[in-house]
C-alpha cells in the first residue's frame, strides 16, 4: 500500500506539472489576444455558453418541481381517492408527506375543487374561500386555460415563508377539473441555487419577470435595484429584451464608464427571463485565460490526464481490489470479500426473495495434520480440499475461506434440502481422496453445518445457527453434515 501510495504521488506529481506547464503555455498566447477579439468572445461564446449551462441547471434543480407536479396530477391514487368522496384525510397527508420528503420539496399539497379543503403533509391546513385575498391564487388557477402556473408567493403552511409553487390542475378520467396539487421551492433555496451558480461562473445572474420586477437574485448580490429599469443607461435595450421573446439575445450597455455585455434567455416553463451580466473589466481579468485556443489546449491536457490517471490508477486499483478480496493460499475469496459478497446477495433478495442455503465446513483435526506433518502439509491439504469442494459447487455459488481450516459455502437458488445433499456430496469426496504426503496417505474428512436462510432473518442469526450446526456434527463424530432449521 505505501508504494502505492507513492506511485501515485509520483504521477500526480507528474499531472501537475503537465498542467501547469499547459496552463501557461496558454496564458501566453491569451495575453496576445486583442481586446476587439475578446468583446466578440464574450458576446458570441462565453455569455451565451454560460448562459446554456445555467439553463441546464435551472432545468434540473427548478424544473424539477413542475415534473414532480406533473406526476402527483396524474396519479391514479389521487385521482381515485378524490372521486372516492375523500373520506381519509389520513391518507393524502401521507401521500403528500411522502412526495415531500422522497423530492425533496419545501412543501406538497393538494386543494380539492368539491370540498375546498387545502390538503397538505400534516393534514387539512384550511378551507380555501374565493373572498379570501390568499386563496386567489386558487381560482386563478381554476380558470386559467394552461395545465400548471409557476408563482412566487408566501407559503401559509412553513410561517409565511416566500416560496416558488408550482401550482397543477388536476383532472378525473373524464376531463373534469377536480383539485389543484403541487409543489413547493422555498425562494432562499432559488438564491443560494443562483449564488452558486455566479461563484461557479464569475457573473451576475438574476430572473426577471415580465414586467422587469428583479424576482430571484443571489441573496448576497450587491444590486440594489428591484427593477432592471432602475439600472442606468439601460432602459431602451431592456425593453427589447422583455418585448420580445426569442429564445436568446446578446445586447450591451454603458454603466459607470464601462461596457456591461448582457445575455438574455426567455424561460417559458416559468415565465421568467434569465440575465447574465459581465462588465469589461471582469471579462479581460476571467476571460483572457479561458480563450478558445486556451480552452483547446486545457482539453487536450485534461483528455490525457485522464487518460493516464485511469489506466494507472485502475490497473493499481484491480491489484489491490485483487490483493483484499483472494485468500493467497487457497485462491478463493477470502473472509472480507466474503461479507461484502453475502451483503450484496441480500440486497438482491430484497428486490426478489429466492432461498438460499449457507454452509460451514470445517476440517477435522486440521491441528493434528499440522503437528504431524508439519504446515507445508498442512498448507497442501487446505488447497487439495479447496479444489474438490470448488469441482462441486456452481459457479455463482460463493465459497471463502473463513479462517484456518473453516470455509464457508453460500448456495444461491438452493433449499435446505438441496444443501444438505451437496454437503453430503462434499464429505463423501474429502473422505474418498487420497491425501498422499511421503508415499503415505493422509486422512482428511469434514465436519459440515448446513441452515437455510428464513426471510427477512437477520445475518446475526443465520451465522449462530449455522454454527451450531457444525458444532452438532463435530459432537456427533465429525465426517458428517448436520442441519439446523430455524426455530
Amino acid at each position: 500500500m505505501e508504494g502505492f501510495l507513492n506511485s501515485k504521488k509520483k504521477v500526480m506529481f507528474t499531472f501537475t506539472l503537465i498542467i501547469t506547464l499547459g496552463f501557461l503555455a496558454t496564458s501566453f498566447f491569451s495575453y496576445s489576444v486583442s481586446k476587439n477579439l475578446l468583446q466578440k468572445q464574450i458576446t458570441h461564446n462565453d455569455l451565451p455558453l454560460t448562459s446554456d449551462n445555467i439553463y441546464s441547471e435551472i432545468q434540473r434543480d427548478l424544473l424539477q418541481p413542475i415534473f414532480i407536479s406533473s406526476l402527483m396530477a396524474n396519479d391514479t391514487f389521487l385521482r381515485d381517492w378524490v372521486l372516492s368522496g375523500e373520506s381519509d384525510s389520513v391518507q393524502i397527508s401521507r401521500y403528500l408527506k411522502e412526495i415531500k420528503e422522497k423530492y425533496n420539496t419545501f412543501n406538497s399539497f393538494f386543494v380539492s375543487e368539491k370540498t375546498k379543503k387545502y390538503y397538505h403533509s400534516e393534514g387539512i391546513l384550511k378551507q380555501v374561500n374565493e373572498q379570501e385575498p390568499r386563496d386567489v391564487w386558487y381560482f386563478r388557477v381554476r380558470q386559467m386555460k394552461d395545465t400548471y402556473e409557476t408563482n412566487v408567493d408566501v407559503d401559509l403552511a412553513n410561517n409565511d415563508t416566500l416560496s416558488i409553487f408550482i401550482n397543477y390542475k388536476v383532472f378525473d378520467y373524464h376531463n373534469n377539473f377536480i383539485g389543484v396539487v403541487g409543489v413547493g421551492l422555498a425562494i432562499n433555496h432559488v438564491k443560494e441555487l443562483i449564488q452558486d451558480y455566479q461563484e461557479s461562473y464569475h457573473r451576475r445572474i438574476y430572473l426577471v419577470n415580465p414586467q422587469g420586477n428583479i424576482t430571484v437574485k443571489s441573496p448576497v448580490s450587491h444590486f440594489p435595484e428591484k427593477s432592471i429599469f432602475e439600472i442606468p443607461n439601460s432602459e431602451v435595450v431592456l425593453k427589447q429584451i422583455l418585448t420580445n421573446k426569442e429564445l436568446s439575445n446578446r445586447h450591451h450597455y454603458q454603466l459607470n464608464r464601462s461596457t456591461v455585455y448582457l445575455h438574455s434567455r426567455y424561460i417559458p416553463e416559468f415565465d421568467w427571463y434569465l440575465f447574465v451580466e459581465e462588465t469589461e473589466g471582469e471579462a479581460i481579468a476571467a476571460v483572457k485565460n479561458t480563450f478558445l485556443f486556451n480552452i483547446g489546449i486545457s482539453l487536450t491536457i485534461a483528455i490525457l490526464v485522464l487518460f493516464l490517471t485511469n489506466w494507472l490508477v485502475s490497473g493499481y486499483q484491480k491489484r489491490l481490489e485483487l490483493m483484499a478480496t483472494i485468500d493467497k493460499l487457497t485462491g478463493i475469496h477470502n473472509r472480507q470479500a466474503f461479507e461484502m459478497l453475502f451483503q450484496q446477495h441480500l440486497k438482491e433478495q430484497n428486490r426478489q426473495y429466492l432461498p438460499f442455503t449457507l454452509l460451514s465446513i470445517d476440517i477435522d483435526h486440521f491441528k493434528l495434520v499440522n503437528d504431524t506433518h508439519g504446515h507445508p502439509v498442512g498448507d497442501s491439504v487446505l488447497q487439495e480440499v479447496t479444489e474438490k469442494i470448488s469441482r462441486i459447487i456452481r459457479k455463482e455459488d460463493i465459497f471463502c475461506r473463513w479462517g484456518g481450516e473453516e470455509f464457508l459455502l453460500l448456495l444461491k437458488k438452493c433449499t435446505l434440502e438441496q444443501g444438505c445433499r451437496v454437503a453430503d456430496s462434499i464429505c463423501q469426496t474429502v473422505r474418498d481422496h487420497q491425501f498422499c504426503q511421503d508415499k503415505s496417505n493422509i486422512d482428511v474428512t469434514v465436519s459440515i453445518g448446513v441452515t437455510e436462510h428464513e426471510q427477512g432473518e437477520e445475518d446475526k442469526q443465520l451465522f449462530e445457527r449455522v454454527d451450531k450446526a457444525l458444532y452438532l456434527a463435530k459432537g456427533r463424530g465429525r465426517d458428517r453434515y448436520e442441519s439446523a432449521a430455524l426455530s
